[in-house]
């Protein structure tokens, strides 16, 4: 379905990123694996509508705010499963053939404020639409910020310190900063180990402990960059390495824990603070083709896009023991 609409070296690229996560990458667990348990499907998502989820911002009463992908919308999926659609982007004039690497128009890193503030990206390849979005509860999604149209804005957190929001650009290797007031975007980091090898570099962002974190799809690496007392970026460090299709990723607690999504393989991953990992969840509990999750309280949130396997796009919850 919509699979097929994938330029068709985005699409091998994909599947050479699954390949090579399953030749090389930690061995595949049959079922959930702790620290998490009880893995079951919350909700599943219309592929005839292009409900492809990319990812997902939390609120306190347990509901989860998505994007999905390639539907250009912004939903929300409350408590019990419902999916109630907040928003549809406008199409770019083109179509969206000229989104870089992907040839499709799409949203995707979301993030909410406490006030209920949604704050989105969307990639289309044009000018006057490519940026950050931001949608107001019961309001109208409006871009605040421009972003480059020969980049694929990705990732993006939220520091509510001092309120900013940072953004990765998975074809330009970059990180930037915009206000939460919107703006001429400022670029943080151009650090190499951001920069893609042919399909998608930069790609999660999460800011943890005064520095921020980042994966790297193309390479498979986890990467934290300190925040300096002046607020520009530090020295790289590369935290964990050989996880090819590592896509967007949480924070178990306090510590440097992970869980990450690894895309190509349908897999979840848990990185221990040295680096080293192992598989939690697999297909097996229902993921398919994994793009983000988010954590609150106990509860693990997974969504999978299916893209490459073009099946099942769906959230899955899962419970995260101490």
């Amino acid at each position: 379905m919509f699979k097929n609409k994938w330029p068709k070296t985005a699409l091998a690229a994909a599947v050479l990123t699954a390949a090579t996560v399953a030749a090389t990458g930690p061995g595949v667990a049959s079922a959930v694996s702790a620290p998490l348990s009880c893995a079951r499907i919350a909700a599943h998502f219309d592929l005839a509508r292009h409900q492809m989820p990319e990812n997902i911002a939390l609120a306190p009463d347990g509901s989860a705010y998505v994007t999905f992908a390639a539907a250009r919308q912004i939903a929300r999926i409350d408590p019990r499963g419902t999916t109630r659609i907040l928003a549809t982007l406008p199409a770019p004039a083109d179509g969206g053939t000229h989104t870089p690497v992907l040839g499709f128009a799409l949203t995707t890193g979301i993030v909410r404020a406490h006030d209920g503030t949604l704050y989105f990206l969307y990639a289309t390849g044009t000018a006057d639409l490519t940026g950050l979005w931001r949608l107001r509860p019961g309001g109208e999604p409006q871009r605040i910020a421009a972003l480059p149209a020969a980049g694929l804005p990705n990732g993006l957190t939220l520091d509510p310190r001092t309120r900013t929001l940072y953004i990765t650009d998975s074809v330009l290797g970059t990180i930037s900063s915009v206000p939460t007031i919107g703006g001429t975007p400022r670029t943080w980091s151009t650090a190499s180990e951001l920069a893609s090898t042919g399909f998608l570099g930069a790609n999660g962002l999460k800011i943890h402990n005064g520095a921020l974190w980042a994966t790297n799809l193309d390479r498979g690496t986890l990467l934290r960059i300190p925040i300096l007392r002046n607020g520009s970026a530090g020295t790289v460090q590369t935290r964990a390495t050989g996880m090819a299709g590592i896509d967007d990723f949480a924070f178990t607690g306090q510590g440097d824990q992970i869980l990450a999504a690894l895309n190509g393989p349908s897999e979840v991953a848990l990185i221990q603070p040295d680096g080293t990992h192992s598989t939690v969840l697999t297909a097996a509990d229902g993921l398919q083709n994994p793009t983000s999750l988010a954590l609150r309280g106990d509860t693990a949130y997974v969504l999978s896009a299916a893209y490459i396997t073009a099946k099942d796009p769906n959230l899955l919850l899962a419970h995260l023991n101490e």
